[in-house]
């Protein structure tokens, strides 16, 4: 008789998938590393929501950099990555970024039932350190590792980051859920045979085509204020996504 597969870890992407991070604390710290670094560049809103499409911050700026033709050298590609993230630091840590709705809710469900949690994520070891201490005062989060975009050479969509999550935490793939909200993240964790409960991210232009890949799709985890809408996947009572409904999503056909 099959063994049915038991949720054991989960991953958790960071960028639109935990907390809200890209419109109110990503782009306005790009522009202030660009007006510091003395480029007559400025992302608006239309134009960041086209650039997200790209995994990684210095990814996006050496294609716009392209679309625009200019040439930059490594070493100011390095300092305007420099500026950006200390820009972005300091919104952080100035509270200009905030959980998504069921995040915390979820995560102190998980911790209490001992089920481990990672972040996997293509943004730098220093944004997440900061976001985690400025969300969680005190290291009052509830996260076993992190892996970063410092610790992968190749990033989403490549399945590099999750596979060295499984490694990490001594995961067998088929005990594993990931949360993302991109096709990048998705496609990463298909490809590193993951499940994924997808949240989609309203700036990404290519996730209709890829959604039907993920166990479930949902606007977000739920609140007692704000209950989620399940797009695709087993329905979700009370509109709060719980343990329960994660491993539920464990007994669907892959």
């Amino acid at each position: 008789m099959a063994v049915m597969p038991v949720l054991k870890t989960v991953f958790w992407d960071v960028d639109g998938t935990l907390a809200d991070t890209e419109m109110d604390g990503h782009r306005p710290a790009f522009n202030r590393a660009f007006v510091e670094q003395g480029l007559d560049w400025s992302w608006d809103p239309e134009t960041y929501k086209r650039l997200l499409s790209i995994p990684g911050g210095s990814l996006r700026m050496k294609t716009f950099a392209q679309e625009q033709g200019e040439v930059l050298s490594d070493a100011q590609f390095a300092q305007l990555r420099l500026s950006k993230q200390r820009h972005y630091l300091d919104a952080v840590r100035a509270g200009a970024v905030s959980l998504r709705p069921g995040v915390e809710r979820l995560l102190r469900e998980l911790q209490a039932r001992a089920i481990p949690q990672w972040i996997v994520t293509s943004s730098g070891g220093p944004s997440v350190s900061a976001l985690l201490n400025t969300l969680f005062p005190g290291d009052d989060h509830p996260f076993a590792g992190v892996i970063s975009a410092d610790d992968v050479s190749r990033h989403k969509p490549n399945p590099d980051p999750y596979l060295k999550a499984l490694e990490c935490s001594n995961t067998d793939p088929d005990s594993a859920l990931a949360f993302e909200d991109s096709t990048p993240g998705l496609r990463s964790a298909g490809a590193a045979g993951l499940r994924c409960l997808l949240m989609p991210s309203p700036w990404d232009q290519e996730l209709h085509r890829y959604q039907d890949q993920a166990v479930a799709v949902l606007d977000h985890l739920g609140s007692a204020q704000i209950p989620c809408t399940v797009s695709s996947g087993p329905p979700c009572l009370d509109g709060l996504v719980t343990l329960e409904y994660l491993q539920m999503l464990f007994v669907l056909p892959d």
